[in-house]
């Protein structure tokens, strides 16, 4: 049996949108029950465009060749971090992000070109909708009903910190390994967006 390793595609962030994903769960840490909240480490979070799951080592190069040939045909594009959000509901928060906004068109149009770069490959289109967001953290199994309550209405009141902008240059292929500390992200291969704007 070939060894395959568990894939992503997704948006690198940069330093200064890292810094922003800190201040804001230092945000909510301080409004929420210690211990409540499994939280990502910031530089581990990215803005991800599609799962792979696991995906046999052979596959890898036609993988990274699709995302170039899709990165080639793309312009680079701004975005912003937005207000802070929960999935599915503030009456239930299980995950907290913090929401993207900007020129989302043009994000939606990379997003739906790798998925149609990849889904030939053996690896369907995703039925749900995009919602682009940036994960900060998701709520514990155990957590008390009333933690809760109480991090729903954090996510309601507590203003989330200035917009950050940065341009998107590239797309980018990642190995996600599960270890009991948390999950372990790599760097596999960046394709950079060399369209030129208007073209």
């Amino acid at each position: 049996m070939s060894e395959s390793w568990r894939l992503f595609v997704a948006l690198h962030l940069p330093s200064e949108v890292i810094a922003t994903l800190d201040a804001a769960q230092h945000l909510l840490r301080a409004a929420v029950p210690q211990g409540a909240i499994s939280w990502v480490a910031p530089r581990s979070i990215h803005l991800t465009l599609k799962f792979l799951g696991e995906v046999p080592l052979n596959q890898r190069d036609a993988i990274t060749e699709a995302l170039t040939t899709v990165a080639c045909a793309h312009a680079p594009f701004d975005l912003s971090t937005g207000g802070l959000g929960c999935f599915p509901h503030q009456r239930n928060p299980r995950v907290v992000w913090i929401g993207v906004q900007g020129q989302l068109k043009a994000l939606q149009l990379l997003r739906d070109a790798v998925e149609g770069a990849i889904a030939p490959l053996g690896y369907p289109t995703e039925d749900r909708p995009f919602s682009p967001h940036l994960t900060l953290g998701r709520v514990r199994r155990d957590a008390q009903r009333s933690a809760v309550q109480t991090l729903g209405a954090a996510i309601a009141s507590v203003a989330a910190p200035p917009a950050v902008t940065w341009t998107v240059t590239e797309v980018a292929l990642f190995r996600s390994e599960l270890k009991p500390t948390g999950a372990v992200y790599t760097l596999l291969h960046r394709a950079r967006l060399s369209q030129l704007p208007g073209r």
